[in-house]
């Protein structure tokens, strides 16, 4: 085990690789189960950050869109359609995390507007205490806040 600990820390994508064989060749007790189980979790949560991140940018890109519409551009258009499809397509890679998308937006949300804020030069006041976009229409590609 301690082998196994020390790969780790020296190469991680060798220990990887070494804890796949192991599985594959059922050879369990000899896996490195702690690091193992740190490794997953870490894969758990960086599924949900991958999902408030995108959430940040479009939601920061739709108040832009809302709120400085005399400025819109083919980018914040771009952005959105982007972040979109980036967010439906990890939903349907983990549907698992489907229920989670509500928590995702209010996390994601003073971020946005600390963003959209910075971007337009408007005060946060300006924007919504909370997020005024459903779900539902943060993931319609022909939702655009007018």
């Amino acid at each position: 085990m301690e082998t196994n600990t020390t790969l780790y820390h020296q190469d991680f994508y060798a220990w990887i690789n070494s804890q796949i064989n192991l599985l594959r060749q059922g050879r369990v007790q000899e896996l490195d189960q702690e690091l193992l189980i740190e490794e997953l979790e870490d894969m758990s949560r960086r599924q949900r950050r991958e999902l408030i991140s995108r959430l940040v940018i479009l939601i920061a890109h739709l108040l832009k869109w809302q709120y400085q519409s005399q400025k819109r551009s083919s980018s914040w258009e771009s952005s959105i359609i982007e972040q979109r499809f980036q967010i439906k397509d990890n939903l349907d890679f983990s549907p698992s995390l489907k229920p989670f998308l509500q928590e995702a937006i209010d996390e994601a949300y003073p971020g946005a507007v600390h963003i959209a804020s910075k971007e337009t030069k408007l005060n946060k006041n300006v924007f919504p205490k909370q997020c005024a976009y459903s779900e539902q229409e943060l993931l319609d590609e022909d939702y655009w806040p007018t």
